[in-house]
Parts: C-alpha cells; sequence; structure tokens
C-alpha cells in the first residue's frame, strides 16, 4: 500500500513536470519565429513593389530600339523635291510693275531663268512650307505626261488662304477664287495634288495662266516636243495667298521651233480687292448700280485639232529644217502664214509659233499655206 502510494506521488509529479515543459518551450519558441517572419514578409514586400516599377520605366525610355524606329520613319524623302527644284535665281517681286490692267507682265525680256537643261523626263512639286504654302513645281512637258481621261473633283483642296467668296454681278462665274493648279492639268495629268494647287483669282487662272498653258499643250502635241517648265507661287513675307505667278518655259527640242517664255501673273481680280495675308476680300464698286467691268474673256484654243473618231489622226514630227525661210504657224487652224500675212494679226498668241524651213516641210508637219497669202 504503501508503495503503492509512493509510486502515484512520483508519476504525479512526473506529469506535472512534464505539462510545465511543454508551455514553456511552446511560449519562448513562437515569440523570436513571429518577429522573424514579419521581418522576411516585410523585406520581400518592400523588394517586389519597388524593384520592378524602378526598371520598367528605365528600359521603356532607354530602349534604343524604340529610338532608331522613330527616326527610320521620318517622311525625309519629302524634302527631296525642295533639293531638286532650282529657283528663278535673279527674280524679285520688286522687279515686277504695278498691275495696269493686263492679266501678265513679261519679266528678264520673256528670257526664262533656267541654268539646268535636263534630257530625262520628270516631274517635281515642292512640299508644302510651315504656312501651309505650295513652292515652284518643275517639269519636261511632254506627251507621255499628259492625261488620258477626263480630270476628277478637287473640291476637297483648300489651299492656304482659301475663302468662298461670291460676287454675283461683278465676276462673270461668280467666284472670286479658283483652285488653280501650277502645272495646268492638261500638261502632266495632275490634279488633286494640294502641291500644284494655289489659291488664284478667276482671272488670273483664265486670263492670265490658262493661254501660256495652252501655247504648251498645243506645242508639245503638234511637234511632238519637249518643254521644259516651272511655274512659282511668289508670296509676300507670311501672305497666305499669292501676289502672283512666275511662269518660265523653254523648248528643248532643237529640230522643232523654238518655244519660250517668262511671265509673271497677276493673282488680282478687277473691282476686288484682296487682302493677301487672309485671303478676305470685298468688293469695290456695287453690282446694282455699275455695269461689270470684267475684262472679255480670250478665246482658248483646241489643244489639238483632230479629225472625228480619232485623238490626233494627223502626223506632225518636225523634220530637220534646210532652208532659211520665216513662217507662223497657227496651231489651233493648222495653217502657215507669211509674217507679214494680214491673218498673222487675229491668231491668238498661244497659238502663234514661228519656224524657220522649207514650204514642204511645214507641210510634211502637217499644216497647210494660207489662202490669203499663199505662202
Amino acid at each position: 500500500m504503501k508503495n503503492k502510494a509512493i509510486c502515484l506521488l512520483l508519476l504525479a509529479a512526473f506529469l506535472i513536470s512534464t505539462t510545465g515543459c511543454s508551455k514553456t518551450d511552446e511560449s519562448s519558441a513562437v515569440q523570436p519565429m513571429t518577429e522573424a517572419a514579419a521581418a522576411t514578409v516585410a523585406a520581400s514586400t518592400e523588394v517586389s513593389t519597388t524593384e520592378p516599377m524602378t526598371e520598367a520605366p528605365t528600359e521603356s525610355t532607354t530602349d534604343p530600339t524604340t529610338e532608331t524606329t522613330a527616326d527610320s520613319t521620318e517622311p525625309t524623302e519629302e524634302l527631296l523635291p525642295t533639293e531638286t527644284i532650282p529657283l528663278a535665281e535673279g527674280f524679285s517681286l520688286s522687279d515686277v510693275p504695278e498691275y495696269r490692267g493686263s492679266p501678265y507682265v513679261e519679266i528678264n525680256g520673256n528670257t526664262p531663268f533656267f541654268t539646268e537643261y535636263p534630257s530625262e523626263i520628270f516631274e517635281l512639286y515642292s512640299p508644302l512650307d510651315d504656312l501651309g504654302r505650295c513652292g515652284a513645281a518643275y517639269a519636261t512637258v511632254c506627251e507621255d505626261l499628259m492625261p488620258t481621261e477626263e480630270r476628277g473633283q478637287i473640291g476637297m483642296i483648300k489651299p492656304s488662304g482659301w475663302q468662298t467668296a461670291n460676287y454675283a454681278g461683278i465676276i462673270e462665274d461668280i467666284y472670286l477664287y479658283n483652285r488653280c493648279h501650277l502645272i495646268g492639268y492638261q500638261l502632266t495629268g495632275e490634279n488633286d495634288n494640294e502641291r500644284n494647287l494655289i489659291t488664284g483669282t478667276r482671272y488670273m487662272n483664265v486670263e492670265g495662266m490658262e493661254p501660256f498653258e495652252c501655247k504648251v499643250a498645243n506645242y508639245v502635241k503638234s511637234f511632238h516636243a519637249n518643254v521644259l517648265y516651272r511655274v512659282t507661287p511668289v508670296f509676300s513675307g507670311d501672305d497666305l495667298v499669292a501676289r502672283g505667278v512666275l511662269m518660265e518655259a523653254l523648248s528643248l527640242d532643237a529640230s522643232a521651233p523654238e518655244l519660250q517664255f517668262c511671265v509673271f501673273c497677276y493673282n488680282v481680280q478687277p473691282n476686288i480687292e484682296i487682302d493677301y495675308a487672309t485671303g478676305e476680300s470685298r468688293a469695290l464698286i456695287d453690282p446694282e448700280a455699275t455695269a461689270p467691268t470684267e475684262p472679255p474673256t480670250t478665246e482658248l484654243a483646241l489643244i489639238v485639232p483632230a479629225t472625228e473618231g480619232s485623238q490626233d489622226s494627223i502626223d506632225r514630227t518636225m523634220p530637220t529644217f534646210s532652208e532659211d525661210v520665216t513662217y507662223i504657224l497657227n496651231a489651233k487652224s493648222m495653217k502657215f502664214h507669211y509674217p507679214s500675212c494680214t491673218s498673222v494679226a487675229d491668231i491668238a498668241e498661244y497659238n502663234r509659233f514661228e519656224f524657220k524651213g522649207s514650204r514642204d516641210e511645214a507641210i510634211e508637219a502637217g499644216y497647210q499655206p494660207c489662202k490669203r497669202c499663199n505662202p
């Protein structure tokens, strides 16, 4: 009995001592582990939220591939025409006389300012400047560049200084401005090219520029010849509307009659005042009180006389001239005259050409002798 009591007391003491050690060990072990875990989590969170955010912007802003791509897509080809097109050196707006009632005036003795005479066929248009204005247009006009279809719409183009101005009773076609092609559509087939369209008055377009465009077209078609051609809009300062255009042309084929001109066409409209800085305008007369004083429209020539059903059935190849005889050609009637013939005075300037050669050569070129002077 006594032995049982002793055994029970020893067992109780063992259990008490074992349980106390377990609680003490758990308490002392958990506390330091919790602090270490907290420190580890905090450190892990700091790294994961700061390191990627720092690296990502650095890569995107310094990526050399991105910079190379941006440089390679710059439209450097747009600058090529400016470097290629020679300007009329020696010409200045100050050399142009004030407008005195004629739509154009000869410049530089009617001799173009060309200093280069390229033999290849080309067509170049300057890029628009910072104000959206056109520069020079330059081409070798030839039959290969001429259009074979009707001109399309160009109303969507708004050249610098464009304004819709209606002057019914003062201007025959009512509207002050046309979208003027620098190089006429009939010469190179350029239709809605914004580099080739400026804000120009109807008067400049029809009375000033068109006769010279027709002259070049008639010449190229009649003699199968090439013409070096340049039209330069002339602006004053930061004006959005050109004061006019300088038109230059020079024939390149020695076997054909010579063609050359250098004229300045005024961008004006009789009885209308224009603000060239903005394109705004106002009438100088009352259309209801005064009859219009618009100059009569000059009759424009057909580009090429052609027989029915054929665009050009006449062989107009111009042979080399062998005799020093001067004739006056009429590209509209396809007749040739002596210079003293009274009919010469009735030939429109843009249809009249002078060449030296024999009578037979003129006939071979597709022209018939005038019945009045009988050359």
